[in-house]
């Protein structure tokens, strides 16, 4: 969810009901120990203050920890550690899931640090931030009870709650998320919170990872948020009843709250990170993409949405159903 889950995104899913917690996007360590011009973008925490939880990359424990002293002291939930993911300017720098597939010491050395931060520097409602974890399954040779092994190691340094992305550090997401290894988690730790990720497109495939998964604590939803911002209020409703969406406002709002809560230097990679999602709803949906991802600016932004449903006005309002 890099350039994604910012203010301005979280805002956009907000106004649709929002969710149960908001996950920022990966705030680097060492840039965030440096603060450098554009820290502060990544440490804006609305539009539900009490509801972030601040994301965490790097590959040095003690910058980590030294990190987490900074994220402790803000509002919010906790500090999710990123080791989940595979993207090679990622996982090249020995960030994201290679603190699964590097050697073990260092992992824990790291999160230990982490967690003493966390303990030592108290939020600004007094309380002390929770530690979670998200990860995949491990390289292409993980085994089942490697990846026990592993959660144990992370549990006994103090990690309060696990999010599985249940696919391989190489598999691409044409492979289906292997819901099974969430439920062997739960069984195993029956005491820590599992969040179930991967493959949440709706209420239907909602509803058969919790068939597959029937004690996770919870569904974390990525990009599929983007396409769809009122995703969560889709999962949510009864069936039988719907809402409508209007569909160009939502994107000239989204506009107007990058304006707003991102540096003129990120618009135009945020725009086209968001709306190379939120086209995919459309009838003819490769061309408003390639019309948004070709904007030269955002006024230029705001008048191919504009043209877009001039020419298409029934894809104006979206009725959502259950």
């Amino acid at each position: 969810m890099a350039t994604l889950s910012h203010e301005a995104f979280r805002r956009c899913v907000a106004g649709f009901g929002g969710c149960d917690e908001y996950f920022t996007e990966m705030i680097n360590a060492g840039s965030l120990l440096n603060m450098g011009p554009w820290e502060k973008f990544y440490m804006m925490d609305g539009p539900d203050p009490g509801k972030i939880v601040w994301q965490l990359t790097g590959n040095n424990p003690e910058k980590m920890g030294d990190a987490a002293k900074i994220l402790a002291s803000l509002s919010g939930i906790g500090v999710d550690l990123n080791m989940g993911c595979s993207a090679p300017q990622i996982a090249g720098t020995g960030a994201g899931i290679s603190w699964m597939t590097k050697d073990w010491g260092e992992t824990e050395r790291m999160v230990r640090l982490v967690k003493k931060s966390l303990q030592e520097n108290k939020g600004t409602d007094g309380k002390e931030k929770r530690l979670s974890v998200k990860m995949r399954l491990g390289d292409e040779k993980f085994t089942e009870e490697r990846l026990f092994d592993f959660c144990s190691m992370l549990v006994d340094c103090g990690v309060q709650m696990l999010t599985l992305h249940p696919r391989t550090k190489k598999e691409k997401y044409r492979e289906r998320a292997r819901w099974n290894f969430v439920d062997d988690l739960t069984k195993r730790f029956p005491d820590i919170p599992i969040i179930l990720n991967g493959d949440i497109k709706d209420f239907s495939s909602y509803s058969s990872a919790v068939e597959a998964a029937p004690d996770c604590a919870g569904v974390m939803v990525a990009r599929m948020a983007a396409q769809k911002p009122w995703i969560f209020k889709e999962i949510r409703m009864e069936e039988g009843d719907s809402f409508d969406v209007d569909m160009e406002k939502t994107a000239l709002d989204f506009i107007d709250d990058v304006e707003e809560c991102q540096p003129e230097e990120f618009w135009k990679t945020r725009l086209r990170r968001f709306f190379a999602y939120y086209c995919l709803n459309f009838s003819f949906a490769h061309y408003f993409q390639s019309q948004m991802l070709n904007a030269s600016d955002n006024e230029d932004s705001r008048k191919r949405v504009r043209e877009y449903f001039e020419k298409c006005p029934d894809d104006r309002i979206k009725t959502v159903r259950r």
